[in-house]
């Protein structure tokens, strides 16, 4: 399965809490690296997606999306997550 980055979580990440966090940086809760969420490594399926952390490949969030249209998610490998500033707005 090849990877693709972070971004391809965009429309999944507005969905599920939204606004679109790639341009949000995280801190890893395996190795409390903290970079932005598009440069996640990201594995898709007709599943879902896992998003694992550039630096130490640990599991970030996983996204599934079950036949009947319900999906779920989970962000149990992130400790932090900072909104930018163009999102928080005045």
């Amino acid at each position: 399965m090849e990877p693709i980055d972070g971004n391809a979580l965009a429309g999944r990440l507005a969905d599920q809490i939204g606004w679109d966090a790639t341009s949000a940086r995280a801190r890893c809760l395996h190795c409390a690296a903290i970079d932005e969420i598009a440069r996640a490594v990201v594995y898709a399926t007709r599943m879902g997606e896992v998003a694992r952390c550039g630096h130490c490949d640990g599991v970030l969030a996983v996204f599934v999306e079950a036949a009947d249209g319900r999906s779920w998610f989970s962000m149990t490998g992130v400790a932090a997550v900072e909104r930018p500033s163009s999102i928080i707005g005045p």
